[in-house]
């Protein structure tokens, strides 16, 4: 039996105990949950939303989020697998993640040391647990950072270059053998 790469993705996540969100799920099946308005997004915006990803997964030894293009993929999976007012709360947490970095350093998120990014991005992360924390039990948006977070993490892993850069990768897997060892440094294994 061939299974393809999306839905190899989808039965990991599945035996993960659905660990990805619903709307993410149908991003990497490309499908499209949201048949209404959309909220349109800027050149300026989708740069910045490239600028946070490379904070959450940098380039280190491997090309990071912003050589992987995820800011494409957050792009489409907010338009396509989420409704107008989830986006727009989301729009507005990065928003507020560039204002908060600018009042706080008098620069943009972009021009901002790495120091001044992590920074600005913790402050957000923190609004966003006590924004969660405020609204457990109540159906709200996913706090801005918490669905950055996934949908970056997402993004990467899934791409060519998480997939194969940043992860060991083989295209035809072989047999099955839950108990392998492995070398001290050793990268985990894509599917």
């Amino acid at each position: 039996m061939n299974i393809n790469r999306r839905e190899a993705v989808q039965r990991v996540v599945m035996l993960m105990g659905g660990v990805v969100s619903a709307p993410a799920m149908a991003g990497l099946r490309g499908e499209k949950l949201n048949q209404g308005a959309f909220v349109r997004v800027t050149a300026e915006q989708e740069s910045l939303l490239a600028e946070v990803a490379d904070v959450i997964i940098p380039s280190t030894g491997t090309p990071g989020a912003k050589a992987a293009g995820v800011e494409k993929f957050i792009v489409r999976v907010v338009r396509d697998c989420y409704q107008k007012t989830d986006q727009e709360h989301f729009y507005a947490g990065l928003a507020k993640l560039e204002a908060n970095c600018q009042a706080k350093t008098g620069k943009s998120f972009a021009k901002a040391s790495a120091v001044e990014k992590k920074e600005a991005l913790t402050g957000i992360m923190l609004e966003s647990d006590a924004e969660r924390t405020a609204n457990r039990g109540k159906k709200a948006p996913t706090p801005f950072f918490f669905m950055m977070k996934e949908l970056t993490t997402t993004g990467y892993f899934t791409s060519e270059i998480g997939a194969t850069k940043a992860l060991e990768y083989l295209s035809i897997p072989g047999k099955f053998d839950g108990c392998l060892p492995m070398t001290p440094g050793q990268k985990t294994w894509a599917l």
